[in-house]
């Protein structure tokens, strides 16, 4: 295929953490050949005996694990999902997305990969360092998401007197400050959570003195009776 191509296998420079002979790779159902994988920290990348071969780099790898699965495929193997395109396919992509609607836009392009080491047992390994090598190449709008973009407080600026101070009330000040729809407002939503904590206290719109109990010191105690084998077999997702 055409996106193969020739370069230096990586090295302990670029952390080599596992190197898998004699492993034949798969790119959506079309054998590569067999050659050597090699996942380092950097990338995971794969030469066939003649030198040619690919990389994959971490930040667009969605998915690896572990396939067992001989209905799926007839060998055990290290399974990986690639954001991108690769071989005829990125060629075929192309002049597909000229013709495709700008809705389509969000859609991304997948590939899967199956790297099948002639030696099975060496699968665990594999994975151990995919895990690892992940790891160290964390996706960048996560890291995003827990910035903070509210206004910065300026402690320096403060103290020299400079910028608005910001002012902190206790409950019974707030209240002082409301304005007169404030405080209906809040005296509704107040009413109203307390008619739904009340509510939790009903069964069929009747109060009951087991229920009473049931909610002693704000502890909800489950006085029901287990049936036998109710959920013995349940799966729980976690």
């Amino acid at each position: 295929m055409s996106f193969l191509k020739s370069f230096p296998p990586p090295g302990s420079a670029e952390g080599l953490r596992q190197q898998q002979p004699d492993t034949e790779a798969v790119l959506n159902g079309k054998g590569l050949g067999t050659g050597t994988l090699y996942i380092a920290e950097s990338r995971l990348s794969w030469l066939d005996g003649s030198g040619l071969g690919f990389s994959l780099e971490y930040p667009t790898i969605s998915l690896h694990a572990v396939s067992r699965d001989l209905h799926a495929y007839p060998r055990e193997h290290l399974y990986v999902m690639v954001n991108a395109k690769f071989g005829e396919e990125s060629k075929e992509s192309v002049a597909d997305e000229e013709e495709e609607d700008s809705d389509d836009d969000d859609v991304e392009p997948i590939a899967e990969f199956r790297f099948v080491p002639s030696d099975k047992s060496a699968l665990e390994a594999m994975f151990t360092a995919m895990c690892e090598c992940q790891a160290l190449h964390p996706d960048p709008e996560d890291e995003d998401s827990d910035d903070y973009d509210g206004e910065e407080y300026d402690v320096e600026a403060h103290e020299q007197g400079q910028g608005d101070i910001p002012t902190f009330y206790t409950y019974e000040e707030g209240l002082s400050h409301l304005t007169a729809e404030g405080q209906a407002t809040l005296e509704r939503l107040e009413g109203m959570l307390s008619q739904s904590v009340s509510s939790q206290y009903n069964m069929a719109g009747v109060r009951t003195e087991d229920s009473i109990r049931d909610y002693e010191d704000g502890m909800e105690i489950d006085s029901t009776p287990t049936v036998a084998g109710q959920f013995e077999d349940a799966d729980v997702d976690h």
